[in-house]
């Protein structure tokens, strides 16, 4: 399973070494393993783990150093992805539900992934604002709601990177209202095919430090976006 994991890296031009081959295997094996315990995924089958979550998360590796923050890390996409690919990024995973936070340290432990912190917490109580080089999310809310949640903890000069579907055009023209509130600048639209599918990467550049005031509580990004 190892090489067939490399193959199917090298078909979308990422090396990947031996023991990240094994790593991310290893990291299949769990995730089958706590699925039904966790309710981690619905993509089951090998091939398509690989596709549309090892992979999807992999294509975006170069645009992340230093000192990364996953939010809704979830089942650790793209978080464990980036730690088991780049050992010198340093990570927090973050998401709100407790159990999924153990699952994410259930796979550290597993792995040996030191270049990883986990933290429980809704992303509004999260105190290290405008600290990170990096900030990502994946399938977690439309792009106004999810500036709201992403950029407040982005660095002057640091750049959100945020994995969406093909169609997000519209998301990214409802956004312009949230990016001048909150200090962020539209940098790239980067569109990839990903094998049988098109996914495209939102790159939003830090320009200046977010009001102190957001994320908001009680729900608003969701309930009212900016």
């Amino acid at each position: 399973m190892k090489e067939k994991i490399k193959k199917m890296f090298d078909q979308v031009k990422i090396a990947i070494s031996d023991d990240q081959a094994e790593k991310l295997f290893k990291f299949y094996q769990i995730l089958m393993r706590e699925n039904e315990k966790y309710n981690l995924t619905a993509i089951k089958d090998f091939e398509e783990v690989v596709k549309k979550h090892f992979i999807d998360c992999a294509l975006a590796l170069h645009y992340f150093h230093d000192k990364v923050l996953d939010v809704g890390s979830g089942a650790g996409f793209p978080g464990i992805v980036l730690a088991i690919l780049n050992d010198k990024l340093e990570l927090t995973l973050l998401d709100s539900l407790n159990k999924r936070v153990n699952f994410l340290n259930m796979v550290k432990k597993e792995l040996d992934l030191s270049n990883i912190t986990t933290l429980h917490s809704r992303i509004e109580d999260f105190k290290e604002k405008n600290s990170f080089d990096c900030v990502t999310a994946r399938a977690v809310a439309e792009l106004p709601t999810l500036l709201e949640y992403v950029l407040p903890f982005v660095k002057i000069g640091g750049r959100a990177i945020i994995y969406k579907g093909s169609n997000c055009f519209e998301e990214v023209e409802k956004s312009s209202d949230a990016l001048k509130i909150l200090g962020g600048q539209l940098e790239e639209m980067s569109k990839y095919p990903l094998f049988d599918n098109l996914r495209t990467l939102v790159i939003v550049k830090k320009i200046f430090n977010t009001p102190l005031k957001f994320p908001r509580g009680g729900n608003l990004p969701r309930k009212n976006p900016l």
